[in-house]
């Protein structure tokens, strides 16, 4: 009998902290219309309200929808660049505004990025804020090397979006085609952006995929910050989810 009673109060406990560790809650952002189908961003807190995941989800049907080739860089209008409501509760994470930027024709350097393929940024600063970001000194007025990643190096700056720092082991930049990389962004020497830059390729052809997102040794901000990136597909759509956040102080 006591055997029984302690099988039955470890299943009890088993159970009770599987519930404790599933009370998970996850808010959506409002639905835009991005050419044949819909994109929105969404937040997933524990039960604690700390960040474990913040994601731009796209339907299949945007994905089948975009326009490739052609003139032009695909920067043409809003179907092609537009800024995402945030979910509620977004404060307890760095980012204050997300944009998705489709390139349909790609962009340089030639040979390299010249595919088609999303820029996703996450923003820790407001949309209102990105749209200032035209000074062309302030874009290279880099921040100090300690808040850039290693081995990250500053690429082109480009107005309205910042200053973008490419990781120079990157898989595209060393004889490998280009499917997924991830870059930092900043402007008047602050970090103002994390972006994954992804092809329609890989996006359409990927079931699920997940990489360490690279880390710099200080922050100027303390926050959650993400670890990991993770895209996978499920009910119609493609999710491109920062996970794994970790509490940082600013230094």
């Amino acid at each position: 009998m006591k055997k029984i009673l302690f099988l039955l109060a470890g299943s009890a406990l088993l159970f009770a902290c599987q519930k404790d560790k599933d009370k998970t809650k996850t808010f959506k952002g409002a639905e835009v219309q991005m050419h044949g189908g819909k994109v929105w961003t969404s937040l997933t807190l524990d039960k604690n309200n700390a960040p474990q995941q913040m994601s731009i989800v796209l339907q299949d049907a945007v994905l089948n929808t975009v326009p490739i080739g052609g003139t032009g860089d695909g920067h043409e209008g809003h179907d092609n660049d537009l800024f995402l409501p945030l979910p509620s509760k977004s404060d307890v994470t760095p980012f204050k505004s997300v944009m998705v930027d489709w390139n349909k024709n790609g962009h340089e350097p030639a040979g390299v990025y010249t595919l088609p393929h999303f820029d996703l940024h996450f923003y820790m600063t407001p949309d209102m804020d990105v749209m200032t970001y035209t000074d062309m000194a302030k874009i290279e007025t880099l921040p100090s090397t300690d808040y850039i990643p290693a081995n990250h190096i500053a690429g082109p700056g480009v107005p309205m979006m910042g200053k973008h720092w490419i990781d120079v082991t990157s898989p595209e930049l060393n004889g490998a085609p280009f499917t997924q990389t991830f870059l930092y962004g900043s402007y008047d020497a602050k970090v103002v952006f994390y972006e994954p830059m992804i092809t329609l390729d890989f996006l359409q052809h990927t079931s699920s995929f997940e990489r360490a997102i690279p880390q710099p040794a200080k922050y100027q901000v303390s926050g959650y910050y993400p670890t990991k990136l993770k895209i996978s597909k499920h009910d119609g759509v493609t999710e491109i989810a920062l996970q794994d956040f970790v509490k940082r102080q600013a230094s």
